[in-house]
C-alpha cells in the first residue's frame, strides 16, 4: 500500500520511549507506532484488499450519486441526507485545494461514487429492525467507485467507509487507494446506552452522539430515560411525572417533538432508539408526580415518610403502567422496550405492614423475590399486549421469573469469570442474551483502559455453538452519576470505538498494535468532524480540536 503521510505524522507523533509502560498497569504490552496495512478503517471490514495504485478526488469534479441500477432514487431522502453528509465529511478541512468546475477531471481521478441498493425493497422509509441487512461490498476503481447494499442500511455504513478511505497527500490532495471491500456485522447488536436521568444530556449532545455512533457503525441507542433521579421524559398522558420529577419542568425535559427528533436523526443513521423504562427500583422521581405508586416505607409501626420501590400491591399500580406503557409503544416505533428490573432493595417491602400481609396471602413467606417476579410478571404481561418485545437486566432471569421466548437479557454484573457464567446460564436456558459488564465506560483508569475492552468478547464463555448464537451482541454503558454535557463525550470517545470494533470486526481480529495504529488515526478523525474524543496518548492531530 502507498505511504499514506497523515497515518505516518500523527503515529510518529506520539512519542513513544522505554519509559513508556511506567504510566500503566504492567501486564500492557508495549505498543509499537507505525501505519497499519489497513490505514484508518475502523471497525475493520470483514474482508478488505487495498492496493499500492492511489488516485485523486477533487470536491468540484467528485458526486455521490445512485447509481441507475438502484431501488433507491432520488426520492430516498435518508440516502440524500447521507450524500451530502459523506461529501462534506470526504472534503472536510482547509487543505483541500478545490478545483474550477471549468477544469476536467484528471487521469487518475475518482470523480464519482455510486451507490446501488440491490434488493427491491429499500427500506429508505423504514425503521432499522434486530434482522436488517447492513451488508455492503465497496469497489474503489478509477474514475467511477460502486458501493452495493442490498438495504439503505448497508449504504450507510459503506458510505463511512468510503470516506475513511480518503486521505491527504504530501500536498494535501485528497487521495484514495484502489480497494475492495465486503462487509458486514459480526452481531446485530451493536449498542451504546447513555443515562439522560442522573444528569440531563441536552438534546445537541445526544444529537452530536448519535453521528460519533454512526461513525463507528453502532446501530442501538439503548436511551436510559429516566431513573431514582429525575424523570425529564414529558408524558402526554401523566404530564406531572416530569412536571414534578424532571430537575426542572421547562428546561430539562424532553418534549414530544425533542424525542421524536432524536428518533427520525438516530433512523437517518441506521440507529435504533431503545428506551429504558426502569422498575420497580429506581422510580424515586416517578412517586414525585406519582402518589400512591411507591411503596410507604415503615420505621417500626409507623411511616417514616420516605418510600421504596414502586408498590406492586395495589390496582392502581398496574392500571398506571399500562396507560404509561401503551404511550411509551406509540411513541417510540423500534420493537423492543428495556424494563429494567435490576437493583430491587427490598428493605422497604419488608418494612411495610401490608406488604408483608400480601406476602403471607399469596404464600410467600419472606422471599421477596417472589413479590419482585410478580410485580415484573404483571409488567411483563402488560407489555405484552402492546405488542412490543422486551430487553430485561440480569437479575429478572436471576429470580426466575416466567420469561417470553424471544426475552432478550443484558449481563451487567460481575467480574469476568462471573458474567461469563452468567452468559452460559442464560444461554442454556434458550434465551438471547447480550453483554456489557465489561464494557461499563463510566469506569475510568489512567492509561490505555480500551485494551481491555477491546479484548472482552461476548462469546467468550463455555458454550456450545448454539449457545454461542444466542449471544446478540452488547453495549456500552456510559452512566450518569459524574457525566454531563461537560465531559460525556470525550469520556465515551474513543473508548467506545473498542466495543464497537468487537461486535462488528470479525473474531479474529484482536491485534491490539494494529488496532493502536489505526485507532490513534480514527481519533483524529473524529476531532477533525468536531467531537472532542480524549487522546489515547501523548500525540498531536494535524487539525487539532477547535470547539472551545
Amino acid at each position: 500500500m502507498a505511504a499514506l503521510p497523515v497515518f505516518t505524522v500523527v503515529l510518529l507523533a506520539l512519542g513513544f520511549s522505554r519509559g513508556f509502560q511506567h504510566h500503566f498497569v504492567e501486564e500492557e504490552p508495549e505498543l509499537v507506532a507505525g501505519p497499519s496495512q489497513y490505514g484508518s478503517l475502523w471497525p475493520l471490514p470483514q474482508k478488505v484488499h487495498i492496493s499500492d495504485v492511489s488516485f485523486k478526488l477533487s470536491s468540484s469534479n467528485f458526486q455521490i450519486t445512485d447509481a441507475k441500477e438502484s431501488s433507491a432514487g432520488p426520492s430516498c431522502n435518508l440516502l440524500q441526507s447521507a450524500y451530502r453528509r459523506y461529501y462534506e465529511y470526504v472534503f472536510v478541512g482547509p487543505k483541500n485545494q478545490k478545483r474550477g468546475r471549468d477544469q476536467p477531471a484528471g487521469p487518475s481521478e475518482v470523480t464519482e461514487l455510486q451507490v446501488w441498493i440491490t434488493s427491491p425493497d429499500s427500506d429508505c422509509d423504514s425503521f432499522p429492525t434486530e434482522s436488517s441487512d447492513e451488508s455492503y461490498e465497496l469497489s474503489v476503481d478509477q474514475p467511477v467507485a460502486v458501493l452495493k447494499a442490498p438495504k439503505v442500511w448497508g449504504a450507510l455504513h459503506g458510505l463511512e467507509t468510503f470516506s475513511q478511505l480518503v486521505y491527504e497527500d504530501e500536498f494535501g490532495a485528497k487521495t484514495i487507494n484502489s480497494t475492495v471491500i465486503s462487509d458486514f456485522p459480526r452481531f446485530a447488536h451493536r449498542g451504546v446506552l447513555l443515562d439522560s436521568s442522573r444528569h440531563f444530556i441536552p438534546v445537541k449532545v445526544i444529537l452530536a452522539n448519535l453521528e460519533t455512533m454512526a461513525m463507528n457503525k453502532f446501530n442501538i441507542f439503548h436511551w436510559h430515560i429516566v431513573d431514582d433521579s429525575s424523570f425529564p421524559y414529558l408524558s402526554q398522558t401523566f404530564p406531572q411525572l416530569s412536571e414534578k420529577g424532571a430537575y426542572h419542568p421547562y428546561t430539562h425535559v424532553y418534549t414530544p417533538t425533542e424525542v421524536k427528533m432524536v428518533i427520525e436523526f438516530a433512523r437517518l443513521r441506521g440507529i435504533r432508539v431503545i428506551p429504558e423504562f426502569d422498575t420497580p427500583g429506581h422510580t424515586q422521581s416517578w412517586g414525585k408526580g406519582q402518589p400512591g405508586l411507591l411503596t410507604p416505607c415503615y420505621s417500626g409501626s409507623k411511616p417514616s415518610g420516605t418510600f421504596g420501590p414502586v408498590n406492586p400491591i395495589l390496582n392502581t399500580t398496574y392500571d398506571f403502567m399500562s396507560q404509561l406503557f401503551k404511550e411509551i409503544s406509540l411513541v417510540f416505533p423500534d420493537a423492543y422496550v428495556h424494563l429494567g428490573g435490576d437493583e430491587v432493595d427490598f428493605t422497604c417491602w419488608k418494612s411495610n405492614p401490608d406488604i408483608q400481609k400480601f406476602m403471607e396471602q399469596q404464600g410467600f413467606g419472606q422471599d421477596f423475590t417472589k413479590l419482585e417476579s410478580f410485580y415484573i410478571q404483571r409488567l411483563l404481561d402488560i407489555v405484552t399486549t402492546t405488542q412490543k418485545g422486551y430487553m430485561i437486566w440480569q437479575e429478572v432471569f436471576d429470580n426466575g421469573v416466567k420469561l417470553k421466548p424471544d426475552t432478550l437479557i443484558h449481563v451487567w454484573k460481575g467480574n469476568q469469570q462471573s458474567y461469563q457464567r452468567e452468559m452460559a446460564n442464560i444461554t442454556s436456558a434458550g434465551y438471547r442474551t447480550l453483554l456489557s459488564s465489561p464494557w461499563y465506560l463510566n469506569r475510568i483508569a489512567y492509561g490505555q483502559d480500551w485494551q481491555a475492552i477491546y479484548k472482552a468478547d461476548p462469546q467468550d464463555f463455555k458454550g456450545t455453538d448454539d449457545q454461542k448464537k444466542l449471544v446478540i451482541g452488547g453495549e456500552a454503558c456510559l452512566w450518569g452519576e459524574f457525566v454531563d454535557a461537560t465531559n460525556l463525550t470525550p469520556r465515551l470517545w474513543p473508548r467506545a470505538c473498542a466495543v464497537a470494533e468487537r461486535l462488528w470486526s470479525a473474531k479474529e481480529v484482536t491485534d491490539t498494535n494494529d488496532a493502536f495504529n489505526r485507532l490513534a488515526v480514527h481519533r483524529c478523525r473524529l476531532v477533525e468532524r468536531g467531537i472532542p474524543a480524549q487522546p489515547l496518548y501523548t500525540s498531536y492531530c494535524p487539525r487539532e480540536y477547535k470547539g472551545i
